[in-house]
């Protein structure tokens, strides 16, 4: 049998199963698109995007107080640890991209951790492993969350950090009621990691993840909170400190390598962010070791497509957009790594003349493999939160674990989990993100900012591993070129593709599969398969989006929250 009647089969059954031959909209809007789930947020004083809708409040309350951006997204990033640790939490790394209304500059935080100095190549070789394992000690580098806040406050900050950590420590000890989602992940997250040290006592109550509308309180992470809320000594205390210890201390009886020069080797960098132009914006992401140029590199080769006239959900459009990402993502599998350790032809991969010649390459067919370019010709489960002040500071903020939960390992009586971002690297000898002692992984959390002639425009982000440099060109996309508000871009049935090159040295050999959110039609998907792509339905994978638009004109923000999740955007 053709593989493409195979290919149309699968869809046919798929389609039956999850997408309602009737529309999926809840209820009836007199305005906006059908798919809109609710109206922006408007606010002049304020605004808040988060995926708790408690963490919200916590950032609006500080604002409200005279903190800063900065003030209210530390802030609620340490709830959302505490809410939402199937995203988050100290024991990961944080990237952030801060308009300074000041300056009028951009500055650009990688927060990430890099990996133990006594852990070679050679210890996963002798364990005969071929990729890193996600769960248990092996794969955890050093935590960089922490020192992340400290950075931002110490440059942005204008209360105390005692002030900031206050609600999120009164509620570890209060407690507060579960959402829905995020008890939903939190169960699914237990039985990958009760075998590993303190995971139960740390994130289960007799074993079991709380329920949706239960109280969960954590007294151990308030403690630890309070004492990083010291300020300096707290930040020592956490690299170099007690806390240091009982971190480096857990990881090596559980069989680990990162001990407390590690962590007091720990430094955060701060970067200048990169950016292309698309139609008449300037969109702006943090250059490697995160993959956010890959969604600069897929709105290059995309804007010399006129999407516009091919219209939202169409086939040319979903067709050019997948050609595009399977492009963008075999440079992200060969070049994106530390910089530090790997030369990373960063211009040429963002430039216009490489997103020419690489455009060439899509034809009318679906590409079943293709190799990375050569940009060196052309030099010239996740949580993300955006916050805005009242002197129009803006903040667009992520931060993660990895893999939800992250390794399993916890850190003694300290309440959080620690990260498994060390699974990202590759293990074959002489690639970019090849593993080495001391090195950040490659990653996937990524902030980002847009400007219009120099001013800022929009701070948003959207979770989700792979998805994010795929759903920032989409949300994109849908404000520039299909006109959509802050909201509308958000709810917009969503685009994934995967099966591209991953970093971990997998290669693409069949084209991958293209994952289409209820929303997009059924003739849409069948045309795609004849055109030789292989389309499937996904649940839980397209993301989760927070935004925040600054209107000039208006002198107004717009907030917007992702329907796919717990969140809330609130403003004052």
């Amino acid at each position: 049998m053709p593989k493409h009647i195979l290919w149309i089969s699968t869809f046919c059954v798929l389609v039956t199963m999850f997408i309602p031959t009737v529309s999926t909209q809840a209820a009836d809007r007199i305005t906006g698109h059908a798919f809109a789930t609710r109206s922006e947020v408007i606010a002049r004083n304020g605004m808040a995007a988060t995926s708790h809708p408690l963490a919200t409040q916590i950032a609006l309350d500080i604002l409200k107080k005279g903190g800063s951006a900065v003030d209210a997204a530390i802030g609620a990033n340490a709830a959302l640890g505490l809410m939402e640790p199937t995203g988050n939490g100290m024991g990961g790394d944080l990237f952030a991209i801060i308009w300074d209304a000041e300056s009028g500059q951009l500055h650009g935080l990688n927060a990430s951790g890099r990996s133990p100095q006594s852990l070679t190549i050679n210890d996963f070789r002798n364990r005969e492993l071929q990729y890193i394992p996600p769960y248990g000690p092996l794969p955890i580098t050093v935590p960089g969350c922490v020192d992340g806040w400290f950075e931002l406050h110490d440059k942005f900050g204008k209360l105390s950090m005692a002030e900031v950590l206050a609600p999120a420590i009164g509620y570890a000890r209060e407690g507060f009621p579960v959402t829905e989602l995020i008890a939903y992940y939190w169960n699914l997250s237990v039985p990958t990691r009760r075998d590993q040290a303190n995971f139960l006592e740390t994130f289960t109550t007799d074993g079991h993840a709380p329920r949706k509308g239960e109280i969960w309180r954590n007294e151990n992470l308030a403690r630890t909170l309070e004492i990083i809320s010291q300020g300096a000594e707290g930040r020592e205390s956490f690299y170099k400190g007690e806390l240091a210890e009982i971190i480096a201390s857990t990881v090596q009886e559980a069989g680990g390598y990162l001990t407390v020069e590690d962590m007091a080797a720990h430094r955060s960098e701060w970067v200048d962010p990169v950016s292309t132009t698309y139609r008449d914006v300037e969109v702006w992401e943090l250059p490697p070791n995160g993959q956010g140029i890959a969604a600069l590199q897929i709105l290059n080769i995309l804007e010399g497509f006129p999407l516009a006239d091919f219209g939202f959900g169409s086939v040319e459009y979903i067709h050019a957009f997948v050609e595009a990402k399977k492009l963008a993502f075999e440079d992200r599998a060969r070049f994106y790594a530390d910089m530090e350790f790997a030369q990373v032809p960063v211009e040429g991969l963002i430039s216009k003349q490489y997103a020419a010649e690489r455009r060439k390459l899509i034809g009318e067919r679906a590409s079943r493999r293709l190799d990375a370019g050569n940009p060196a010709l052309y030099k010239g489960d996740t949580i993300y939160l955006t916050t805005a002040d009242k002197d129009g500071n803006m903040v667009s903020l992520i931060q993660s674990n990895y893999r939800g939960m992250g390794c399993g390992v916890c850190p003694k009586g300290l309440g959080f989990g620690l990260q498994d971002r060390g699974e990202l690297f590759n293990l074959k000898k002489g690639e970019a993100n090849t593993y080495a002692p001391g090195k950040r992984p490659f990653h996937t959390i990524i902030p980002a900012f847009v400007t219009r002639q120099g001013k800022p425009w929009l701070s948003f982000g959207v979770m989700g591993g792979a998805t994010q440099p795929q759903a920032h060109a989409q949300i994109i996309i849908n404000l520039v070129d299909y006109g959509m508000n802050l909201q509308e871009a958000g709810d917009a049935p969503r685009i994934l593709h995967v099966g591209s090159s991953q970093p971990t040295g997998e290669v693409m050999k069949d084209g991958g599969t293209v994952h289409l959110e209820t929303g997009i039609g059924y003739e849409v998907g069948r045309a795609l398969v004849e055109k030789g792509h292989r389309v499937g339905v996904n649940v839980g994978s397209f993301g989760g989006y927070q935004a925040i638009m600054w209107d000039e004109d208006k002198q107004v923000y717009f907030g917007a929250s992702e329907s796919r999740k717990d969140g809330q955007a609130g403003g004052y």
